[in-house]
């Protein structure tokens, strides 16, 4: 066996991720994905860190005739680290990468419209309070939450990815990170913009109320709830299609350490500020107030 593939079944018996092990012995992991991948050699000053991380000698990873032992000590010694016992990897092949990102980014886009319509929902009855008004709140707010419910549902099978350990197949973490590179200009220009707008949000109605006078702020605060609207929906989607990229490299919320005490925030929190938004409301009447929830909460899913 050679030296990439000791390192690669030494890790995964371990439980860390490329990342993880780069912490730990003082390295990039694009250096760990190098010596897995052979395209690079560890020197010896790092084969003597991995015999020291993985409780193995250093004869047993160069020497190409040395086999794997059936119960390597760097799991062991991981598993009390981290006060449990060591999950089961699940396998996870290209095609299901593959089907897990394209379902993600069908996810993204459908769950911040509805977001984005539970947001702007309001808005006509803002402007006329009628019986039209509460109409077309009820109907967005209808709408969005089935659009929460079914992208769950269709959700299902890849729920997995999110909670376990994964062991991905041979080029699944390539093809991820080029994808995840390739968006990274995206997430960045489209959470800015979202933030932005969320920010600036209040001008129109700050504008309106003190140039045209009290008559023009309801249409002030519509036009600022549609502000919102834009940028939850930028952040939301944006945020959401990079979440698919960490949970297949285990990164950022995603981690092995960070999936034991795992939350799901996407159509949760939206939910849970939608039942706020409009249980304040319909309590105080102050409408023209309570849209004040939506821009805090776009900015605090950002940084979610």
């Amino acid at each position: 066996m050679i030296l990439a593939d000791k390192i690669t079944q030494l890790r995964k018996k371990a439980g860390m991720s490329q990342e993880e092990l780069a912490d730990r012995i003082g390295v990039s992991r694009q250096a760990v994905s190098k010596w897995e991948g052979s395209l690079a050699v560890p020197d010896i000053n790092k084969i003597i860190a991995l015999s020291e991380v993985f409780g193995v000698s250093t004869d047993f990873l160069l020497k190409d005739s040395a086999e794997m032992p059936p119960d390597a000590p760097g799991e062991a010694a991981d598993a009390e680290s981290t006060g449990r016992e060591d999950s089961p990897l699940h396998p996870v092949s290209l095609e299901t990468a593959n089907l897990f990102l394209q379902n993600n980014e069908q996810n993204a886009l459908f769950i911040a419209i509805g977001v984005m319509l539970c947001i702007i929902s309001s808005v006509v009855l803002i402007l006329t309070e009628s019986l039209a008004g509460i109409i077309f709140l009820l109907l967005c707010i209808g709408i969005g939450v089935m659009i929460f419910v079914s992208r769950g549902l269709k959700s299902e099978e890849f729920k997995f990815l999110e909670k376990e350990p994964l062991d991905t197949a041979y080029g699944v973490e390539g093809m991820v990170r080029e994808r995840q590179k390739n968006y990274s200009g995206t997430y960045i220009r489209e959470m800015t913009v979202g933030i932005g707008l969320c920010v600036i949000s209040c001008l129109p109605l700050l504008i309106l109320s003190g140039i045209m006078g009290e008559a023009w702020e309801t249409v002030g605060v519509a036009l600022l709830l549609a502000f919102v609207g834009v940028g939850v929906f930028l952040i939301v989607k944006t945020s959401i299609i990079r979440s698919g990229y960490q949970v297949l490299l285990e990164e950022g919320n995603y981690t092995r350490k960070a999936k034991q005490t795992s939350r799901q925030i996407g159509g949760i929190y939206w939910s849970a500020v939608t039942a706020a938004y409009l249980l304040i409301s319909f309590l105080t009447g102050r409408w023209d107030m309570t849209w004040i929830i939506w821009p805090v909460a776009g900015v605090v899913y950002g940084i979610l």
